[in-house]
């Protein structure tokens, strides 16, 4: 069961999801240039509603977290990988991205995982002390991996347990 205010994304989310991903988009957690338009869709064959979880305080969505597979090997199954999370700025503050974590860990469980990883960048210290504090463990360490505003970053792999 998904706790309130968080739920499963729907399609006619996309809008909305897509509006968010742009104006929160920034190089302390992305890697990829600045989206500019036309805008690719939000949900597509890689990107679908059932990967997401939104938070959603009433007027639809104000967060989101996406669940997926490291890979496409069939020995690597019972893993999963967040590979997204975005807060709006207006959130904030209200423990929805802890909220989201939290929610995607039960998900994952929920399908059969028993391990859950994601990539951090090493100077998003916010992100980082959340998910160490959700109980992801740092597991590698790619130094100087990206090249973002003439600076470079690490590139830090996490995970954790969802047995435990």
């Amino acid at each position: 069961m998904i706790p309130s205010p968080i739920r499963a994304a729907r399609p006619d989310d996309a809008e909305a999801l897509s509006l968010l991903d742009h104006s929160t988009w920034s190089t302390r957690h992305a890697v990829t240039p600045r989206p500019q338009p036309p805008f690719d869709p939000f949900f597509d064959a890689d990107h679908r509603p059932e990967d997401y979880l939104v938070a959603d305080l009433g007027a639809g969505p104000v967060g989101y977290i996406r669940l997926g597979f490291p890979t496409r090997l069939a020995c690597n199954r019972h893993v999963r990988q967040i590979q997204g999370l975005a807060v709006a700025e207006e959130a904030r503050g209200r423990g929805l991205a802890r909220a989201l974590l939290r929610a995607a860990c039960d998900e994952a469980r929920r399908r059969g995982a028993t391990r859950l990883t994601l990539r951090v960048l090493g100077h998003n210290a916010p992100a980082r002390a959340l998910y160490a504090s959700e109980g992801f463990a740092v597991e590698g360490v790619l130094p100087g991996e990206f090249l973002l505003d003439g600076a470079y970053v690490d590139d830090v792999f996490m995970g954790r347990s969802l047995t435990t």
